[in-house]
């Protein structure tokens, strides 16, 4: 789960060296300094002609990176927690390195994605390290399916269960990799994709490593990136990683945690939805007719003479399909209330549960006879216990807690069971309680018209301090808020057609340059196929690139490289996107992003809220919704000089009494109604350059 800064990949000239102790202030943990200590050696790293100063664009000095720095080495020095929202611009990456990698003793530093740890990890660290001359060690944690696995490589080689010729030579290539690779990290195989599926066959999971038990055990590339973890004074990971650990205790987190002194969390706006899907609890059709299947594999080989294994495993396999088949084929949503009393749904899963109960009386007797039956014997109790969490009262229903949620999510061919926390505070909180140390909760967007109690709230840090440093950014000079006149209501049919001719023109003024925002992958097909038509008419030369095309870093590379191009994209574009300069020039957002009305997590909230005298729309529907849209606004202005306009295409920003609340929580733009304001905008783009 680790690289050292210096593993294979990593840009050597660039960094300096790796030296195995922290610097002496940080050795014996945080630094307890009085208020403001560090303000002169932040001020001095910062300001013009300082080592950073260049680093950091024209703006230097930036008075909120340097304010923000100073506020986070105080929490660090304190021991205390601090929420820190820095608009677009303001350098919040360097505010938080300085003070971490001077004075915050043993850091954790957690983001939003895989790719910006990489970021940080290959980049802005290295930088900053560089630039203050600091003796940290830092490694990069990563999940234990980044990694090559020893025992299920030999395991795939001997089985030999390819089914494709491509599968047999990316399998060939992990050969030859794990003879050379000093960290196993499938990151360095450029040669195999990282989403081949070969990949699932030769890594382990929390349920298929042998642990202690495997004769590779002492080789284990995930043991020795915990141990390096372990040894580093600075350990980047990022959400997924941090939570999936604190709720099943198997990242390699919960090793560091105790000696951890500070706990960074970047893109912090995405913790509660991160916290709730591992604090929740999910069991699938899938994951059974998967254990089925391992179950008859180990069966076969350590057991042919005990019991009929085939028999064993299809009446459980029956009874995982049959339970799939009491819905209809469509994907959907449905909460347990929805689930109607007379539906086969609860007898089919009282079937379920009695053939895996069945099945593990089985593998119990038969554990003894090899190490992996009885590690496919523990799966199996796992799940059971997952599903025994849909209990029924006498009269056959399901019975939900007050706590959480349970609702269903048909897929085509799986059904997954959820139990979900109505909040997460209560566990989050738990976790902060015991060792003092320093938490920073930082993002662009986390508060709402300079109000953080939505967040506050959700991660259980109600009167804990927030502060807010504005963009250097010249808004009003830079961008222009454009919601056009006559659009329908957005649930009126013919809605995003009529988004798409209120767009046509703008696009055309802006000579392509343009991410289309939809909060829908039905409005990224719509509106798709129609600007391709629609070009091919007018004659208008913009590549369209389009979500699910292409891989997303790809369709970015693609999008930039070509200059003019229109991006059509849902959520996975509506933040961590960054694309500077004249090649993004107008952002299209074709409503406002409200959770989806029938979301079972989100109705069972807001129903809790509405019995506590709260209005669910306001306190909850209304908040997710700015943060989310501010988070796609911020893809517009991404530099000094960037020019550009948001049209917010959704009438309700004008129309309903919350708008208002909604246009003040985005950055200052110049705002406008008209066609003829944003085509004038654009007019400097269109005119020859000199």
């Amino acid at each position: 789960m680790t690289d050292q800064l210096l593993a294979p990949g990593a840009p050597r000239d660039a960094l300096p060296a790796v030296l195995p102790q922290a610097l002496p202030e940080a050795a014996e943990g945080a630094d307890t300094a009085p208020a403001g200590k560090h303000d002169a050696e932040v001020d001095r790293l910062f300001s013009a002609g300082g080592p950073l100063a260049p680093s950091v664009g024209s703006f230097s000095p930036r008075r909120s990176q340097t304010e923000m720095a100073k506020s986070i080495a105080q929490a660090i020095a304190d021991q205390s927690t601090l929420i820190a929202e820095a608009g677009t611009g303001t350098g919040k990456t360097f505010a938080y390195l300085v003070p971490a990698l001077l004075w915050g003793g043993k850091t954790i530093i957690s983001t939003g994605t895989k790719n910006l740890q990489d970021q940080l990890f290959l980049r802005d660290i290295p930088t900053v390290r560089a630039a203050l001359k600091a003796p940290v060690s830092v490694a990069l944690l990563k999940g234990r399916s980044n990694y090559v696995c020893h025992y299920h490589l030999e395991r795939t080689l001997q089985n030999g269960r390819m089914t494709s010729r491509e599968d047999v030579g990316n399998l060939r290539e992990i050969s030859r990799f794990i003879k050379m690779t000093t960290s196993g990290d499938k990151a360095e195989l450029a040669k195999v994709p990282e989403n081949a599926l070969i990949w699932n066959l030769v890594t382990s999971t929390r349920d298929t490593c042998m642990g202690a038990e495997c004769q590779y055990y002492q080789d284990c590339f995930v043991m020795k990136a915990r141990r390096e973890a372990q040894q580093a004074d600075v350990v980047v990971v990022n959400h997924h990683l941090f939570f999936a650990d604190v709720a099943l205790k198997d990242t390699g987190v919960a090793e560091l945690l105790p000696s951890a002194n500070t706990i960074i969390f970047d893109e912090a706006h995405q913790l509660p939805d991160t916290a709730t899907l591992f604090f929740g609890q999910t069991v699938s059709t899938s994951q059974i007719l998967e254990l089925c299947r391992d179950v008859l594999a180990e069966g076969l080989a350590h057991a042919r003479g005990g019991p009929d294994w085939a028999k064993v495993v299809t009446v459980v396999e029956k009874a995982a399909r049959d339970l799939r088949l009491t819905f209809p084929q469509d994907i959907m949503r449905l909460s347990l209330a929805q689930i109607m009393p007379s539906s086969e749904f609860f007898p089919a899963l009282n079937t379920l549960k009695e053939k895996l109960a069945e099945m593990i009386d089985v593998l119990e007797d038969q554990a003894a006879r090899a190490e992996t039956i009885e590690q496919v014997r523990v799966r199996a109790v796992e799940l059971a216990a997952a599903l025994d969490a849909w209990k029924q009262d006498g009269k056959g229903k399901v019975v939900e807690g007050d706590q959480a949620v349970l609702w269903v999510e048909a897929f085509s061919s799986s059904l997954q069971l959820h139990k979900t926390p109505l909040s997460i505070a209560p566990i989050f909180n738990n976790q902060r309680e015991g060792t003092p140390r320093s938490w920073i909760f930082t993002s662009a967007t986390l508060a709402v018209k300079n109000d953080f109690k939505h967040f506050s709230n959700q991660m259980g840090l109600t009167g804990e301090p927030a502060k807010t440093w504005p963009s250097p950014f010249n808004y009003e000079q830079q961008g222009l808020l454009y919601v056009p006149n006559g659009l329908p209501e957005p649930n009126s049919f013919g809605y995003t057609d009529a988004v798409i001719d209120s767009a046509l023109p703008v696009i055309e003024a802006a000579g392509g340059r343009t991410f289309f925002l939809c909060t829908t992958i039905r409005a990224v097909k719509q509106v798709s196929e129609r600007l391709r038509d629609e070009f091919a008419k007018r004659g208008l030369d913009f590549p369209l690139f389009v979500q699910g095309e292409r891989g997303r870093t790809e369709l970015l590379d693609s999008f930039r490289n070509a200059g003019n191009g229109v991006l059509v994209g849902s959520q996975s574009f509506w933040e961590g996107v960054d694309v500077r300069g004249d090649a993004l020039s107008l952002v299209i957002i074709d409503k406002l992003p409200f959770a989806p009305p029938d979301d079972p997590v989100l109705a069972a909230r807001i129903d809790v809220m509405e019995k506590q005298g709260l209005n669910g729309f306001m306190h909850h529907t209304l908040p997710e919704a700015i943060i989310n849209l501010k988070q796609g606004a911020g893809r517009l202005i991404r530099d000094e000089t960037d020019r550009g306009v948001l049209m917010i295409c959704d009438p309700r920003l004008i129309s309903k009494s919350y708008g208002k609340r909604v246009w003040q929580s985005l950055p200052s733009f110049k705002r406008t109604r008209l066609q003829e304001d944003v085509i004038a905008f654009f007019k400097p783009l269109q005119e020859p350059q000199d």
